[in-house]
């Protein structure tokens, strides 16, 4: 079955590239187009896509509040913003409001296209500098920190992966940088989900970095 994918983004030009992006791929569908935060709240609960492309600065209301709104009513969907820059303080509000993940707009269409691949398997794309913005919203005083004694019961190639998500690559990257499989990455990846207690490519990140 066809990955489903929805965009808003108020340029139209630009809306169209992406739509012709996602069509000439393999497993994927269009399923509609928005220009607004407006329009997709009104559209997106009966058209139900299996991922969002959210722009950030749209007219009207923005995308980190579309976003707010959107995963309230549609928690399954998985929404992945699109930025000119990288805007810290509203990347990371689009995170904490229930983003996936980000790209810049200036990224390749095969970029894009893995990078919706790795959102819809439970991905979360992103640079170094948001996971670090990320993880400082994890911490805590030191007298209150969590153990961090899960990190040791990695194996060597696990801390590697790791490390490597923390630089903010995507499984692919990953996986040409070991040598291994995308297959492999991803098992790897579960086994460090699992035995650091986490869910997201997020929370372990900041495990990492709260080391």
């Amino acid at each position: 079955m066809a990955t489903t994918i929805s965009i808003v983004e108020d340029n139209e030009q630009l809306r169209g590239t992406l739509a012709k992006v996602i069509g000439r791929a393999p497993g994927f569908r269009l399923a509609s187009d928005h220009g607004s935060a407006e329009e997709a709240l009104a559209a997106l609960p009966q058209v139900k896509p299996d991922v969002v492309l959210m722009d950030i600065n749209l007219p009207g209301m923005n995308g980190v509040e579309c976003v707010r709104q959107l995963k309230a009513i549609l928690p399954g969907t998985q929404v992945m913003m699109l930025t000119v820059y990288e805007d810290t303080e509203n990347i990371f509000n689009a995170l904490a409001a229930g983003a996936s993940g980000y790209m810049l707009k200036r990224t390749p269409g095969k970029e894009l296209i893995e990078a919706i691949h790795e959102v819809k398997r439970g991905g979360s794309p992103m640079t170094t500098h948001i996971a670090r913005k990320v993880v400082q919203s994890f911490q805590k005083p030191k007298d209150q920190a969590r153990p961090t004694d899960e990190l040791s019961e990695l194996s060597e190639r696990e801390q590697q992966v790791l490390d490597l998500l923390s630089q903010g690559l995507i499984y692919k990257e990953i996986a040409e940088k070991l040598d291994i499989s995308y297959e492999t990455v991803h098992t790897y990846i579960r086994r460090i989900y699992e035995k650091l207690q986490v869910r997201t490519r997020t929370e372990a990140v900041a495990r990492f970095f709260q080391r």
